[in-house]
């Protein structure tokens, strides 16, 4: 009988002495050989448990143990991400009453100065455009103490569902107050509010600008959509509020954007996309299109422009110079098979014709309309795209676009509504709502899925993440968005609207 030896098994087969590394796999540890206890790795953290079951107290228990980095079925993952990620996948809810069909079009919250019979002061506005025709204001966070006369709106808590008196829950977001007069009719839906500030020819010599707010509707079958500019450099007053109309337009608009400081803004028609001077209220059409723009999102560097076309298509335009007055360019994408019909099945190329400074190699065609384009700060070669056919939301790269989408976002459902999306000031969360009624929260560097449920009856269609900011001064032209973007106080939370109301999200 072979002698044992420590540190070695004996092979009766090859009748030889082996060295005794690890035990084999799949088979126990031999007899003679007794392991060490081996030392406790981080618990590898699964899609359901890293977003459901772990608690904080988990995560600052495997950060003392194993520091910053911990181990996840997709490798090692940094415990900062992880922790945010963990506090998003549990957010509170809360339902505003008496703001029924009031956001459902658009939503923006600015820091500014309201006149109220006491005097100025200063405090964060809401403001939300209904598919009733109005522009309303919420006063944020002052309720009654600004305005003799309002509509005061109270949270209640709306997910998740929490037993027992209200004061369990140990967050609690503003109330908001609408004022007597904190309404404005229009002159049909709005379709958008975009924020920025415009050159104005009193500025100071250090390139002071004035905040503004880009006002778009719709239009109805008796005239076009509209193009509106309200200032918001001096206090606002509701007896007076100061709305300007830059121009009306034979055609449904869409959507609008502008520059953060810029004299000019593009909208999305029916007939294309146009640049204006909101100045002058002089347009050129920059795209023409027998295909509706329903999405747009003028990059940051402010010489292209994204276009979202109800067929499918998201084209890149070039905003310098004014389009081609003679040759079209015909775009050709790529194959799409349409539904079998009765008689045989036979996979079509769609060909449509645009005109305009487009950059063929920069186009992105997806199976269905266009619902939403937002592109990203840090990088603007970066943009998501959102369709109406129900796929995944997509993060694209305008420099590898013929390569297809960088990050996948799945489980959005859509089929014909436009539905906006949101993306948080850190551009780490992405977030959306969906036909089936449900609110979804993704990770925009993993693409996971951290939040999905519902707690509203009609789908959340529009999005403003909250930031209380201070609109600044330019020392000069060259300042960047982040530097002339500082906000006071950051809060991850963000309003939501839907025909059902307002709704705020914090965690």
């Amino acid at each position: 009988m072979p002698q044992d030896i420590p540190g070695f098994y004996y092979d009766p087969e090859k009748n030889r002495y082996f060295t005794i590394k690890s035990p084999m796999p799949g088979s126990a540890p031999s007899s003679s050989y007794a392991p060490k206890k081996a030392v406790s790795k981080p618990t590898k953290v699964t899609k359901s448990c890293r977003r459901i079951w772990l608690k904080t107290s988990k995560l600052l228990q495997f950060r003392e143990l194993h520091g910053n980095s911990i181990a996840s079925n997709k490798g090692n993952c940094n415990f900062e991400e992880e922790f945010q990620k963990s506090q998003a996948s549990c957010p509170l809810v809360w339902k505003y009453s008496g703001t029924q069909k009031i956001p459902y079009g658009a939503l923006e919250q600015i820091h500014m100065g309201v006149q109220t019979p006491e005097g100025q002061t200063q405090t964060d506005v809401l403001l939300t455009g209904g598919r009733n025709n109005s522009l309303s204001f919420f006063e944020v966070g002052k309720v009654g103490q600004s305005f003799d006369y309002g509509t005061q709106c109270i949270p209640d808590l709306a997910w998740p569902i929490i037993k027992g008196n209200r004061k369990e829950c140990s967050k609690f977001p503003r109330n908001i107050c609408r004022p007597a007069r904190g309404s404005l009719l229009m002159s049909s839906n709005i379709s958008s509010i975009k924020l920025f500030r415009k050159n104005h020819p009193c500025a100071t010599d250090d390139g002071s600008n004035i905040p503004h707010a880009l006002i778009s509707t719709l239009g109805s079958e008796s005239h076009g959509g509209s193009l509106c500019v309200l200032n918001l450099v001096e206090p606002l007053d509701f007896y007076s509020t100061r709305i300007q109309e830059v121009g009306m337009f034979n055609c449904t608009i869409w959507t609008a954007d502008c520059g953060f400081n810029e004299n000019r803004a593009v909208i999305g028609t029916s007939r294309g996309a146009a640049l204006v001077d909101l100045g002058t209220g002089w347009a050129f059409w920059m795209l023409h299109s027998k295909s509706d723009v329903l999405a747009q999102q003028l990059v940051h560097s402010g010489n292209v422009v994204l276009c979202g076309l109800r067929n499918g298509a998201i084209v890149t335009v070039d905003v310098r110079q004014r389009p081609e007055s003679v040759s079209d360019r015909v775009v050709r994408p790529r194959t799409h098979q349409l539904p079998l019909d009765n008689t045989a099945g036979k996979s079509t190329q769609r060909w449509f014709k645009l005109s305009g400074n487009i950059c063929r190699s920069q186009t992105v065609f997806l199976p269905s309309s266009i619902s939403c384009l937002a592109s990203l700060m840090f990088d603007d070669q970066y943009f998501l795209a959102s369709s109406m056919d129900g796929s995944q939301v997509k993060l694209y790269d305008l420099r590898l676009v013929q390569r297809g989408s960088i990050q996948s976002y799945e489980g959005h459902v859509n089929s014909h509504t436009r539905i906006q999306i949101g993306v948080d000031p850190s551009e780490k969360f992405l977030m959306s709502g969906g036909e089936d009624c449900n609110l979804r929260l993704w990770s925009i560097k993993s693409g996971e899925l951290l939040f999905e449920d519902k707690f509203s009856s009609s789908v959340p269609s529009t999005v403003c993440w909250r930031r209380a900011e201070r609109l600044m001064v330019l020392p000069d032209e060259g300042q960047s968005f982040q530097e002339y973007f500082q906000p006071e106080s950051y809060e991850s939370g963000a309003w939501l609207g839907s025909q059902e109301g307002l709704f705020y999200m914090q965690w």
